[in-house]
């Protein structure tokens, strides 16, 4: 007897296949085989003519969805009939969520087998998992289906509704989301409150104390018996003490009088508090929580940790990475609490097993929470994982452990002393027994450095102590606006509002970033001059779409569709069609909406408009001669532009720029400039006969208002050769590139090796001694090692000329696609999720026709892929005509958020 098994991925069915008996064939589906259209040239010719065709979904009749079998599908589809005539049984293995129970779903209707058909479910891959899971198949749940189906189709409503209309309003290739629209809003809302925020300063004291030789601090808090102002008293919008505030507010003087007065006084003990703390372990990972700490720790983006996590689950490491559930098995819970008990010994484990229990209502996906597979866990350095999956690997790990480990006992310490009429308090924290902080600490990536990190030990101190001053010291402080989003915070943000799930957070802040919404810097998510006007539009005119407690109760009710508590017809037809349906407001807003308003971006305390233009945000002002514009500068962010900053960008447009002097050889001038990315330094003019000058951008830490002359001359001879490499002969450069200064060993034919130059290190002074040092390091960060060895972001399928793989990589410059021995970069603007096999052969064998490929192919078989390639760009330039803008790229992102 022969069975067909099916599951979504090659790299999910090589490990699958280890479990198997003999008689059992494991095919790939690549993803989804089905989906709606994504342009007009996918929709079917019987319904082209209909108004809805372009949403792929029938509106008039019961919102029935038009499905279709993408191009780049219908080669595995083929391949996959053909398998299943071979085979006696199918069996359907997709994951166990909606998403895979969809895919199930799909392929069965596809592939219309007239044999035994079976659905396997499991969350892990392992022999014992997979064993049980053959000897429970069931049938596909339909419900859980159409939970899906629902969810799909109302994002292809929201997103194709509403995206049309900012491309005509605000600009083209902009979209928007039924969650995507929601968390811009939060952005924004955040950035709104960074402009009115206004600073306050205070001052107070600190006291540098001794007793017995024994250092320790305190702080300044009250004096005369009033409380001294910190942070909290004040009020954002006026930077002033909030009112109702009883405190003291002490400037520069009077912290420095007071300070003088306290000087050489005596310090007295007045009381002694040590309070007891019981800490306990978080619960074991879910979704949402493994995103979170994967950025704070590994500064890994949602996308990329999810990326990693799915690859970890295919190899057979850990258990399934979308769900919600905290809970864990039996067997999972003897596992953790036998590498405690192995690891750190009896003392540390939790008196009885510990189980979590799932607080979000309607919690679904997989049925336990995130954990190492099998019912023995494997510990870090035994799994033979390196780089990024062994990090991932290690945060899971730890956290599954720690929560079967015994709790932290801790004491804290507050120590009230006074001088005069001062009161000053010293707080210190003793761990009396670490318990799970042995092994895992949030936020720290070492659990015995991050022990004694904090730990604050106070000497032995009694009331009516006179302790030592051995300085004291006026210090001023100012207060900070509300700190942006991180991706972390806004994922747990999303999730506490009920908010979309957990396993779209990823792709959701992907898009954000894709599509021009925020900028990811220094791990803070800054929305752009774009998310303001999106924003802007989508709250005067259809406020619901942005507001999280409608878009929460949205989230409900899809809930309630999957568990059959809600009826799906009904509630798709009021929120489309109702009077008060997207459909119809969409109608009615269409023209009351004026674009000009809608791009421009009204920012309290300015007097420049600030527009959205095609070529991207730009600042407009009138005066005495008429209208004068400028470009922001993409690094300025809506909260950063004030006065000052628009007065500067416009005195480079009406002045010209400012002039640092002459080149010292040259003798032509030395521009200071602030462009699209920020600014820079240019040598000479541009002319007819010097089109383009000679530029570089200023490095980190030098403005346009620091930087001199020398600097200047200095940054245009890049790259500085430093000498030659005494073992190699090679050249050694220091330069400044896209990713900040750096030194280059030109090694021949060995290549080029690279390093970071430190923060301390300066690109127009280091030495060669200095570069060698560098260059002796082990490289660190991303992995040298070839493609091989590396897990692949995505498999896009097969070449169809000689079956070789085509896999997406991350490199050190971003996603490429790898074919053999071709190399291509992703295009700018194209996501993973996105690349279709057809798009990369396309871009191959584009690459093979330029020479550049180093792919070893017969001359026929190039011939036949530039055929190929001319048909299909023929093929995409015809049908690109008439592809509507309701079915463009631009809205695709919006429907892959459930």
């Amino acid at each position: 007897m022969s069975t067909l098994v099916i599951v979504e991925s090659p790299t999910k069915a090589r490990t699958i296949r280890n479990y198997l008996p003999s008689g059992y064939r494991v095919e790939a589906s690549m993803g989804h085989v089905r989906d709606l259209p994504q342009s007009a040239s996918e929709i079917p010719t019987a319904v082209k003519a209909e108004k809805w065709a372009q949403l792929g979904v029938n509106v008039d009749a019961d919102f029935e969805p038009v499905y279709v079998v993408p191009k780049d599908k219908k080669k595995v589809v083929t391949q996959l009939k053909d398998a299943l005539k071979e085979a006696d049984e199918l069996i359907l293995a997709t994951d166990e969520d909606r998403e895979g129970e969809s895919i199930s779903w799909h392929l069965y209707q596809l592939l219309k087998p007239k044999v035994p058909t079976k659905r396997m479910v499991f969350h892990e891959i392992t022999q014992e998992a997979i064993k049980k899971a053959l000897k429970n198949c069931r049938n596909i749940d339909e419900q859980l289906v159409r939970a899906q189906e629902t969810r799909r189709i109302l994002d292809r409503l929201v997103g194709y509704t509403l995206s049309p209309l900012l491309w005509k309003k605000i600009a083209w290739g902009l979209s928007a989301g039924r969650v995507q629209s929601v968390a811009v809003r939060l952005l924004v809302t955040k950035e709104r409150q960074r402009r009115a925020f206004h600073e306050g300063t205070y001052w107070d004291l600190k006291a540098y104390l001794e007793k017995e030789k024994a250092p320790f601090t305190a702080q300044l808090v009250t004096l005369g018996g009033t409380k001294i102002a910190n942070g909290s008293d004040f009020d954002p919008a006026t930077g002033q003490i909030a009112a109702g505030r009883n405190v003291v507010l002490l400037t520069e003087a009077d912290a420095l009088a007071l300070q003088e007065r306290l000087t050489g006084k005596t310090w007295n003990v007045r009381e002694v508090e040590e309070r007891p703390v019981t800490r306990k372990p978080a619960p074991p990972f879910t979704t949402s929580t493994l995103q979170q700490e994967s950025n704070r720790k590994l500064r890994l983006s949602a996308r990329d940790t999810m990326r990693i996590a799915q690859n970890l689950y295919e190899q057979g490491y850990i258990t399934y990475m979308r769900t919600d559930s905290v809970h864990l098995s039996d067997q999972a819970i003897a596992a953790a609490r036998s590498c405690v008990e192995s690891l750190y010994g009896k003392q540390y484990l939790s008196p009885q097993p510990r189980q979590y229990t799932t607080k979000s209502k309607g919690a679904q996906e997989a049925h336990e929470a995130i954990r190492p597979a099998g019912s023995t866990f494997r510990t870090p350095q035994e799994t033979g994982l390196s780089g990024r999956e062994l990090a991932v690997y290690d945060l899971i790990w730890k956290r599954t452990v720690a929560s079967q480990m015994a709790d932290s006992r801790q004491t804290q310490v507050s120590i009230q002393l006074q001088v005069e009429d001062a009161g000053f308090r010293a707080s210190g924290k003793r761990i009396d027994f670490p318990g799970y902080l042995r092994a895992y600490v949030e936020g720290s990536d070492d659990p015995d450095a991050a022990l004694e990190d904090q730990e604050v030990i106070l000497p032995s101190l009694q009331v009516g102590d006179h302790p030592n001053c051995k300085n004291l010291e006026a210090i001023a402080h100012e207060t900070q606006p509300p700190a942006r989003y991180s991706e972390a915070t806004l994922v747990k943000t999303l999730e506490s509002e009920g908010i979309g799930r957990p396993s779209t957070y990823a792709s959701i802040i992907g898009t954000i970033i894709d599509k021009g919404y925020a900028q990811l810097v220094n791990n803070a998510l800054i929305p752009t001059f774009t998310a303001f006007a999106v924003t802007d539009l989508l709250e005067k005119h259809f406020p619901d779409v942005v507001d999280p407690s409608f878009t929460s109760k949205m989230e409900q009710t899809l809930d309630d569709i999957a568990t059959g508590e809600a009826k799906w017809l009904p509630y798709l037809k009021e929120f489309y069609l109702g009077d008060k349906g997207l459909e119809t407001l969409v109608k009615e807003r269409e023209n009351q909406i004026d674009a000009t308003k809608a791009r421009t971006v009204e920012l309290e305390n300015l007097a420049a408009k600030v527009r959205i233009g095609k070529y991207g945000p730009y600042i407009e002002v009138e005066n005495g001669e008429g209208v004068v514009t400028a470009s922001i500068p993409k690094d300025l962010t809506p909260a950063d532009l004030d006065p000052k900053q628009v007065e500067v960008l416009l005195r480079q447009k009406t002045s010209g720029p400012d002039q640092l002097g002459r080149h010292p050889e040259t003798g032509e001038p030395i521009y200071v400039k602030i462009g699209a990315y920020g600014p820079y330094v240019q040598l000479g003019d541009k002319t007819d006969e010097n089109p383009k000058p000679k530029q570089a951008s200023l490095p980190k830490g030098v403005t346009p208002e620091t930087v001199t002359l020398d600097i200047a001359v200095g940054l245009l001879a890049l790259p500085r050769t430093l000498g030659t490499h005494p073992e190699t002969g090679g050249k050694i450069q220091a330069s400044l590139g896209r990713f900040g200064p750096y030194i280059v060993h030109d090694q021949g034919k060995e290549g080029k090796d690279y390093r970071s130059l430190k923060a301390a290190d300066n690109v127009l002074t280091v030495s060669l001694e200095r570069a060698l040092d560098l260059l002796a390091e082990p490289k660190k960060g991303r992995s040298s090692s070839s493609s091989k060895s590396k897990a692949a972001l995505r498999e896009l399928g097969t070449h169809p000329d000689d079956d070789t793989p085509i896999n997406i990589y991350d490199g050190p410059y971003g996603p490429y696609i790898k074919n053999g021995k071709t190399n291509v970069s992703l295009p700018e603007g194209q996501s993973v999720e996105d690349m279709t096999l057809e798009k990369a052969l396309e871009l191959l064998a584009s690459k093979a026709s330029s020479g550049k490929s180093t792919r070893k192919s017969s001359k026929s078989t190039t011939a036949k892929t530039k055929s190929t390639t001319t048909k299909t760009k023929s093929t995409t330039k015809s049908t690109s005509k008439s592809t509507s803008k309701a079915s463009a790229s631009s809205a695709k992102k919006n429907d892959a958020e459930d």
